[in-house]
């Protein structure tokens, strides 16, 4: 029988749930389930531990609500709360980010915008950029949900809906490494989850998160939390850029929305949602013939708008984007999941992309 449990994390006065959440296109990307009519995040921890985390009103601090069939150890509740953290970017470091974004770009101060949204681990972000790379936005979302049904698929387990309010919500959770290296090669990850290309660099991170080659705690402590400002605690920032770019499988797109999640926003992904957004919001035409050519002449660009927000460029340009989103389609917070396809510069026709939640 499940119990529900209940944690809270304290967190500062302005910060607002539904902004810290709704700002990416992680929070729609399989298993986490933003619930509108609630403000409510819903997903699994693990195949038999699943969060609700909401904001009581007028309170500063966030209600985790846990739904686990056995007792939590303290180093279990201690890692939820590191994960949530993660999620949220709750911290003193973060906290001085928000305050030192705020303070150079005021837009973003009035309207509550500076927290990315992020994944529970950095492995669950590393994938989920793996994800977003050539590929239409529909279909990285359904390749992050094959990737949580992997479980299921691998040992004939069902997904077992959870009692209570949240009935509806039964996706396994998004596999570890050790789950993605039990599928033996690329071929059988890609039959399973239809992961094209991207199989491959996947399997072989988690091969090597694994086997002990590749440890991604290293990353994930880069910041230096002693650091008077935000500016020098993410100085490094392209020693690191260059130690991500050398694993193998990773592009400069997938490292810039890598540093994104590890906290390290002087770079911004550029791909076609990218040039379309320097098109459409700050009326720069791209002459160049080939992708390469237009990726040139973007980060020109992209410098010559940006460069004034640093160490921020990322957040100014994401802050942006989601603006621009909730111009053509209203507010992230209160799409339908059915419409999450449509969160996309290429496509502001609300066709919806499967049967309305």
């Amino acid at each position: 029988m499940e119990e529900e449990r209940m944690m809270k994390i304290g967190v500062s006065e302005k910060f607002n749930l539904e902004r810290a959440v709704c700002n990416h296109g992680f929070f729609m990307m399989p298993p986490n389930k933003w619930i509108p009519s609630q403000k409510c995040l819903l997903r699994p921890l693990s195949s038999n531990l699943t969060l609700s985390i909401t904001q009581p009103p007028t309170k500063h601090y966030i209600l985790i609500t846990i739904l686990s069939p056995s007792p939590l150890s303290p180093h279990q509740k201690h890692s939820i709360r590191c994960q949530v953290a993660r999620m949220l970017r709750i911290s003193t470091l973060d906290d001085m980010m928000v305050h030192e974004f705020h303070q150079i770009h005021p837009f973003a101060k009035k309207i509550g915008f500076a927290r990315i949204f992020c994944s529970p681990t950095l492995f669950e972000d590393i994938v989920k950029s793996i994800l977003l790379c050539c590929c239409r936005w529909g279909r990285s979302l359904k390749m992050a949900e094959a990737l949580c049904n992997l479980e299921c698929k691998l040992y004939g387990k069902k997904n077992n809906k959870k009692r209570g309010r949240n009935d509806e919500y039964c996706l396994g959770n998004f596999p570890s490494p050790k789950e993605i290296v039990a599928c033996l090669n690329a071929k059988t990850l890609n039959n399973y989850c239809n992961l094209g290309f991207r199989a491959s660099p996947i399997l072989e991170l988690s091969r090597n998160i694994e086997n002990g080659d590749l440890n991604l705690d290293d990353f994930e402590t880069s910041r230096i939390p002693t650091a008077p400002t935000y500016d020098l605690a993410t100085s490094h920032h392209k020693l690191l850029w260059n130690r991500l770019l050398g694993i193998k499988g990773f592009g400069a797109f997938t490292v810039a929305n890598v540093m994104m999640c590890i906290g390290f926003y002087q770079y911004i992904p550029i791909d076609t949602e990218t040039i379309q957004h320097l098109e459409q919001v700050h009326g720069k035409t791209l002459l160049g013939r080939t992708k390469r050519e237009r990726e040139v002449e973007s980060e020109s660009i992209i410098s010559q708008i940006y460069d004034k927000y640093a160490p921020f460029q990322c957040l100014a340009y994401w802050m942006e984007r989601v603006e621009y989103y909730e111009k053509n389609l209203g507010r992230l917070s209160d799409l339908p999941h059915s419409r999450y396809c449509n969160v996309t510069s290429t496509n502001f026709h609300l066709q919806t992309c499967g049967k309305e939640e």
